[in-house]
């Protein structure tokens, strides 16, 4: 069974596989690592504000998705921080972010098809009200999270459009958790993903 952890940034999904990780040993944690892509997209000097580079990085990420979600499917039960179901809103939506209408659809009709194939059983969506989203950016002195503005005015109002109301989508909003709370909460929902599913 693939589990997949969703939300905006800074909502907790790390804090939360961290929890899961010590509490959850019968779980398979897969982190979302990227410096891979980053380091290939700076190599090939890739902007993703051109329709061709944008069309060449995205083949990166959807390329490491399929190979992640394969790692991933060994496993009785994995949780992925953030999925494949990222991986396709973001292809599809970030354009729209930025004012313009390309066409990814066709473009990327064959990488879009293979991750497809790696969506997860169930996503739970941690929502939070902008408030705690950008106290929680406050308090983390982790990351840098240089697009959170932009994330939060673009593109979270379109994923929560994408995702919530979805058949396999649980939505848990954490505003009144503390980060423990949070833990155990997607513990409890994995436990009975595990039991149910």
């Amino acid at each position: 069974m693939i589990l997949s952890l969703q939300g905006c940034m800074a909502v907790g999904k790390t804090t939360a596989v961290r929890y899961l990780q010590e509490n959850a040993p019968y779980v398979n944690i897969s982190y979302e690592i990227n410096e891979d892509v980053i380091s290939e997209v700076k190599r090939r000097q890739l902007d993703k504000s051109n329709y061709e580079d944008y069309l060449e990085i995205q083949k990166l990420w959807i390329k490491k998705e399929v190979v992640r979600y394969n790692k991933a499917k060994d496993f009785n039960c994995s949780i992925m921080d953030f999925g494949a179901e990222e991986i396709e809103f973001y292809t599809l939506n970030y354009p729209k972010t930025i004012g313009q209408e390309w066409e990814i659809e066709n473009a990327l009709h064959e990488e879009l098809e293979k991750v497809r194939t790696c969506m997860p059983t169930r996503i739970l969506f941690l929502d939070a009200s902008n408030e705690v989203l950008l106290r929680h950016k406050e308090n983390d002195h982790t990351r840098s999270r240089n697009s959170f503005e932009h994330h939060m005015k673009y593109l979270l109002p379109l994923k929560r459009k994408w995702f919530i109301g979805k058949e396999n989508v649980d939505v848990l909003n954490v505003d009144n958790f503390n980060a423990d709370e949070v833990g155990q909460k997607v513990k409890e929902w994995v436990d009975f993903c595990i039991e149910h599913y």
